[in-house]
C-alpha cells in the first residue's frame, strides 16, 4: 500500500485545513519545492497536491508553486493533482508541466460530460475525487453537500474509465480522529478500480487498519496533518505498509 503525503497549497504556501475551512489554515512551509523534496527523501513513492485556492475559485491559483514541486521532483515519482480543474486545456497544461495524474472533483458532478471527455482525451491519467459526508457527495471545496450517493456516482464514473477513486470522509479530514474504515471498504467493494483513502489518518494504528483491508481494493492512503504535526512518522508508516503488504501476499 502506498502512503501518500499531501501538500495542500494556499497562496503559494503548504498548509493544512480542518474540515476544508479556508480560514482555519495552518501553514507548514513557505517553500513547496523543499517540502516535496523532503517527502521524496523520506521514501514517498507518490505525492498528492491540492490547489486549495483553485478548488474554491474554480480555476488554477497556485501554478507557480506546483511548477516548483515538479521541478524539485523531476520524474522521480508520480504526482497527482486536484483543485480548480474545470476544462481539458487546464488538464493538458498540467500534464505537459509534468503532473502524472489529474484529479477531477466538483467538475465531475457539475459539468455534464466533462469527466468522460477527460477520460477519453487522457486515458490512464484521470482520477476522480469523491468527498463525502454521511454517504453524500460534497462539492465546491466541501462547502455544499449534494443529494448524490457516493457509491452510485463512483460506479458511474468507473464506467467512464477513471484510473482510481480518491475517497475523502470530510467529517474526519484534518481532525486526526481516525479514518472511516467502514465507508472506505463499502465503497471499494462496489468497484473494480482502486480506491485511495483520505481523511482522518492519525497514527500508526490507522496504517495497520488500512493494510488489513488493502485486499478489498485500497491501493493507498493520503496523509497530511498527521505527518506534519508528528503524530505519524511517514517513513515508519511506509516501511510498515510494505511489510504488511508482503506478509499479506499483496506485494
Amino acid at each position: 500500500m502506498l502512503i501518500i503525503p499531501a501538500i495542500d497549497l494556499k497562496d503559494g504556501h503548504c498548509v493544512r485545513l480542518k474540515q476544508g475551512v479556508m480560514e482555519d489554515a495552518t501553514v507548514f512551509s513557505e517553500n513547496p519545492g523543499e517540502m516535496a523534496a523532503h517527502w521524496l527523501n523520506q521514501g514517498a513513492r507518490r505525492l498528492h497536491l491540492v490547489d486549495l485556492n483553485g478548488a474554491f475559485a474554480g480555476k488554477p491559483r497556485n501554478e507557480a508553486a506546483i511548477r516548483e514541486i515538479v521541478d524539485a521532483l523531476g520524474d522521480q515519482i508520480p504526482i497527482q493533482l486536484g483543485g480548480g480543474i474545470r476544462d481539458l486545456d487546464t488538464i493538458e497544461r498540467y500534464l505537459d508541466d509534468g503532473i502524472t495524474y489529474i484529479i477531477i472533483g466538483t467538475a465531475a458532478i457539475k459539468i455534464p460530460g466533462f469527466l468522460q471527455d477527460a477520460c477519453n482525451a487522457f486515458p490512464g491519467q484521470i482520477m476522480v475525487g469523491l468527498d463525502a459526508k454521511e454517504g453524500k457527495v460534497a462539492v465546491d471545496g466541501w462547502s455544499k453537500i449534494t443529494g448524490h450517493d457516493v457509491i452510485d456516482l463512483a460506479k458511474k464514473f468507473e464506467s467512464y474509465g477513471v484510473e482510481a477513486v480518491i475517497y475523502t470522509d470530510i467529517g474526519r479530514d484534518g481532525m486526526l480522529n481516525g479514518i472511516n474504515i467502514t465507508a472506505t471498504v463499502e465503497l471499494a467493494r462496489q468497484l473494480t478500480i482502486p480506491v485511495i483513502a483520505s481523511g482522518g489518518i492519525t497514527n500508526i494504528n490507522d496504517i495497520h487498519k488500512l493494510c488489513e483491508i488493502e485486499s478489498e481494493g485500497i491501493m493507498g492512503a493520503i496523509t497530511g496533518r498527521a505527518i506534519y504535526e508528528g503524530s505519524l512518522d511517514f517513513k515508519e508508516a511506509q516501511v510498515l505498509a510494505d511489510k504488511l503488504s508482503k506478509d499479506n501476499g499483496i506485494s
